[in-house]
């Protein structure tokens, strides 16, 4: 008597959402022999990845920037599609209270230097009741607490609040800890991909196969019964065996669910914040910073600043005001003329032409992105034990991504590992 083989058949996968995350799953589903289609409500694909060609020779990043030397799976990928990863590291320089001071000439003190060094040894010693305690409170309390005070506090907010994208008193003490604790020493800082981080996007994008990919499509509700459908904006339907939602949660609570989500769900999509940062890009008709790795923390309204054409030829080269929070609702309500005045005002210590070299300005406001209403998430105190793994559970035949399940936020990194987890949900 012969056995009869049964050949399962792969369920039907849908992703809603083109970023890393929702791109990095249908492709691991894709490899596998799956069914994927992705909708994607921007007319474009990357999400958070937004290249830009500033000239028909240089390109900059108005969203998602740096891979680190840690980020295994970007590098991974890159080498796959045979993307080149270029050193992307910087060195900076400092203004504060009106003094210029050159990369490699400010320090912390040496006994705030001392503190913290035992602080990052000291992490791998924490048990799981003293991060949760961690978590409670916030970044700005933790560093107090332990000594950090003056002059070292003041700079440590600016450099700090750079990385979270809002003031230190807004994140979680955990949350913080460990990413500077589990990063490299540039803080995962390092490399970027050559001719714009959105190559991998595309080279993703043709893998799965753009006959996949439905653009400007935008999910208004989602009914979930012995198989997932998807009704559109336009009132197109889609049917799947199982659904990706790898959008951020403002986008995420504008859908209609059907059944409706948990509350504890409703809840923390509700809590969960995202930083508002602005990317104001000028391009200069010379550089005048002289150093390719050139970059400047300030304690005035443009905030950070950082040479994004690094690496890339030519006379011309683009500085990035990286502004964040409540500076960057400002910057984003300015004009150009206003925007250039301050930025030139700035940059006094570094040349007094910065006004009659500017040649073109670009702005993002990340607050003010239609899809997500910030560039990346932020837990706050108390969030990352309660939130972070209620936003990550499977709802019926749901998986979630994005890179606000991720261990650090604000990485692609982080978009790819998520959205290949929710992928792997679905295969295992």
């Amino acid at each position: 008597m012969s056995a009869v083989a049964t050949i399962k058949k792969k369920p039907a996968v849908i992703c809603i959402g083109a970023g890393l995350a929702g791109l990095s799953a249908a492709y691991a589903l894709k490899q596998k022999g799956y069914e994927v289609a992705l909708l994607e409500s921007r007319d474009r694909i990357g999400g958070r990845v937004f290249s830009h060609q500033i000239t028909d020779q240089l390109v900059i990043e108005l969203g998602g920037e740096w891979v680190g030397n840690s980020h295994s799976r970007i590098r991974e990928l890159c080498g796959q599609f045979k993307l080149d990863l270029v050193n992307n590291q910087m060195n900076t320089h400092l203004i504060y209270k009106g003094t210029y001071a050159p990369a490699g000439s400010w320090d912390f003190s040496e006994a705030w230097n001392k503190k913290w060094d035992q602080l990052l040894k000291g992490y791998a010693d924490l048990t799981d009741k003293d991060k949760q305690y961690l978590d409670q409170y916030d970044w700005w309390r933790y560093l107090v607490n332990n000594g950090c005070d003056g002059r070292d506090l003041e700079i440590k907010e600016l450099l700090d609040s750079t990385d979270f994208g809002e003031s230190i008193r807004q994140v979680s003490a955990f949350a913080a800890l460990a990413e500077y604790a589990e990063s490299s020493e540039k803080n995962e800082m390092d490399l970027k991909i050559k001719g714009g981080n959105q190559q991998l996007a595309i080279k993703l994008a043709n893998a799965i196969g753009r006959e996949n990919i439905l653009l400007g499509c935008t999910v208004m509700k989602v009914d979930q019964a012995d198989k997932v459908t998807i009704t559109s904006a336009d009132g197109r339907q889609f049917t799947a065996d199982k659904l990706i939602c790898a959008i951020p949660t403002f986008a995420m609570s504008k859908i209609n669910w059907s059944p409706v989500l948990p509350p504890e769900k409703l809840q923390a999509i509700n809590a969960l914040q995202y930083a508002r940062i602005n990317k104001h890009a000028v391009l200069f008709k010379r550089r005048f910073w002289k150093e390719d790795g050139f970059d400047m923390v300030t304690d005035q309204l443009p905030h950070y600043f950082y040479h994004a054409t690094k690496g890339q030829p030519g006379a011309e080269g683009v500085l990035i005001s990286y502004s964040i929070g409540d500076k960057a609702a400002v910057v984003a309500n300015q004009n150009d003329i206003m925007n250039a005045r301050t930025i030139a005002d700035t940059l006094q210590p570094l040349t007094k032409d910065a006004a009659y070299l500017i040649r073109k300005q670009v702005n993002y406001y990340w607050g003010n992105d239609a899809v997500s209403r910030g560039a990346y998430a932020l837990y706050g105190p108390g969030q990352w034990f309660s939130l972070r793994p209620i936003l990550s559970r499977p709802f019926k035949h749901v998986h979630f991504a994005g890179e606000h399940l991720a261990d650090w936020q604000g990485f692609m990194e982080g978009a790819i590992n998520t959205g290949e987890e929710a992928a792997f949900q679905i295969m295992s």
